[in-house]
């Protein structure tokens, strides 16, 4: 057990540490504003103040964790061995910067609460990140700066154990549209036969044909290949299905679709089902509920966890939601054209409201490559490569890299050829060997 001493505990303190010390690093922390107190305590102790008390592991304080609000800040970026950080604290306190301050700018995702330009779908875009600004989005920054904790607390406490974490990958396997041609109804497939002709997009209509005469399988049917893979897997896949009323954004099946309900069925057999909110439901609190009651009398349990079609986050109102709902695990966060850590993280972290200063109970799982974001490197070599790159980087802090992947990824579509094999090997890498290094 750790204990802290601070001149004021905050919400927001005990946030940051619990991410850092508990979620990462898997000790316990304790909490005084008792100078005696903390000065008669024989174990490990750390004080996160403006100035050290004695002779104890000192980190000298950033104001952010004790103020309220969003203010402007001066975040510069410097290096800091094989990483960065900002907020830097001077020589008097034992580490350089005040990673607690800096996790919290990060993992709140302040900078998507200031003012920032956003894209046609009102996302906050990867470019206007700080990460990305300062050529970091591709490190989990703030699992990488817990164990320069670790570290320099086993030097000062050489007692001190810390339980070992293992290297984890979870995919998330998205169902917007479950087939491309099966089950979509009479009016739907004439309006695509006729699309299909105006267009003359021969090759389309030649395949839908083939499918609706059962002479083909549906290219987006992939399902068979998942449920055989996660047979062989041993940590469930999470899958997440559109149920939502069909729009201009959302192509879903109903769910009066007795097909449909048979397959969700299916994969809840093998997999954790969560649900995907329909774009035009996200600030609709009655329609997200009535979707996910209807989801979980199909499954006949409560669904794992949510995500948003098109990555869409409206915060705080999109996650507030979701805890109305008791919704308990969101996976929204990320970005859907950039492969790195939006919140700075590869550890699932709890949602932190800033507009009423509190830690809340939902749970976040950003996830860190998208299939789409892979597009951008032409060759199979290229992908496998750049997953690769990513799978090491995760290794070292012995994290969990969530991969976000579509049914009709591993369809028959030459745009996403190859994938079959990149997802393999992505979970194949959770049993590939990994340095003593990292296990200790």
């Amino acid at each position: 057990m750790l204990l802290v001493y601070s001149h004021r505990i905050s919400p927001r303190l005990k946030f940051s540490f619990g991410h850092l010390i508990k979620r990462i690093l898997g000790l316990q922390v304790n909490f005084t504003t008792d100078a005696e107190v903390f000065l008669a305590h024989e174990g490990p102790k750390m004080s996160y103040t403006n100035q050290p008390i004695g002779d104890e592991f000192f980190v000298h304080s950033h104001r952010l964790l004790f103020e309220q609000g969003i203010s402007d800040l001066d975040v510069h970026v410097q290096n800091w061995d094989e990483t960065v950080c900002f907020f830097s604290r001077g020589e008097v306190s034992d580490l350089p910067f005040d990673i607690f301050a800096a996790s919290f700018y990060l993992l709140s995702r302040y900078e998507e609460y200031q003012p920032h330009v956003p894209d046609a779908f009102g996302r906050f875009s990867f470019r206007s990140s700080l990460a990305f600004k300062h050529n970091f989005l591709d490190q989990p920054v703030v699992d990488i700066w817990a164990y320069k904790l670790r570290d320099a607390l086993k030097i000062r406490f050489p007692s001190m154990v810390f339980p070992n974490r293992v290297f984890q990958v979870q995919p998330i396997i998205d169902v917007p549209l479950a087939y491309q041609y099966k089950y979509q109804g009479s009016v739907r497939t004439i309006n695509g036969i006729l699309n299909d002709l105006i267009h003359f997009r021969f090759s389309f209509l030649y395949a839908r044909l083939l499918v609706l005469m059962n002479f083909a399988k549906d290219p987006f049917d992939s399902f068979n290949y998942l449920i055989n893979k996660q047979k062989k897997f041993k940590r469930r896949f999470i899958v997440t299905f559109l149920v939502g009323k069909y729009s201009t954004y959302d192509n879903n099946l109903s769910l009066n679709k007795a097909a449909f309900v048979a397959l969700i069925k299916s994969i809840a057999d093998y997999s954790m089902v969560g649900i995907k909110n329909s774009y035009l439901n996200l600030l609709n609190l009655a329609e997200m509920k009535s979707d996910k009651e209807r989801l979980e009398a199909v499954i006949n349990r409560p669904i794992v966890g949510s995500r948003n079609s098109f990555n869409k986050l409206n915060l705080p109102n999109s996650y507030r939601h979701l805890i109305e709902l008791e919704v308990h695990r969101d996976f929204s966060m990320g970005y859907h054209d950039a492969i790195g850590f939006r919140a700075g993280t590869c550890t699932p972290f709890l949602f932190y409201d800033m507009d009423f200063e509190i830690q809340t109970p939902l749970e976040l799982h950003s996830f860190h490559v998208m299939d789409a974001s892979l597009l951008s490197y032409r060759s199979l070599l290229d992908k496998q490569q750049r997953l690769d790159q990513l799978i090491q980087t995760v290794k070292k802090v012995n994290g969990t890299l969530v991969f976000l992947v579509h049914n009709y990824t591993f369809g028959k579509s030459d745009t996403w050829q190859g994938f079959r094999s990149l997802f393999t090997n992505f979970l194949n890498a959770e049993h590939s060997p990994t340095s003593e290094k990292n296990r200790k």
